[in-house]
């Protein structure tokens, strides 16, 4: 059964379209997982990720299979093995989270000596 909101949204524009589907902290992240490495089953995302919980993770999955972005094969095996992968309108997106990486490398100004000055998606280097 798709996952169903409590509440339809309120969207006005195609911004807020499109920052309700990859924006906020984790949706983004997945979805430049999954770009980055392909086709990954649940641990392989979660590995990937950090500091997320199992119950945000799986929302957010859900989120984005019901917004077309992720796809969802499951395998009738014992186990039973689920796979993940970027649909084609989400491999559409990769391109603009990667701009956003960009303009943000830019203007970050938070770099600290321990924080990553190399992002894995989009080839950014910070200077």
């Amino acid at each position: 059964m798709p996952h169903k909101r409590k509440l339809e949204k309120d969207i006005r524009c195609p911004l807020e379209y499109g920052l309700d589907v990859f924006g906020g902290r984790w949706k983004s992240r997945i979805i430049c997982v999954l770009g980055n490495k392909g086709t990954l089953r649940y641990s392989g995302v979660r590995d990937e990720m950090t500091n997320v919980s199992d119950a945000v993770l799986s929302s957010s999955l859900k989120e984005l299979i019901a917004d077309g972005i992720v796809a969802r094969k499951s395998y009738d095996e014992i186990p039973p093995r689920v796979e993940y992968s970027l649909t084609e309108k989400g491999a559409s997106v990769v391109p603009v989270l990667q701009e956003i990486c960009r303009w943000s490398g830019m203007f970050h100004r938070e770099v600290t000596a321990d924080a990553p000055k190399q992002c894995q998606m989009c080839d950014y280097t910070s200077r």
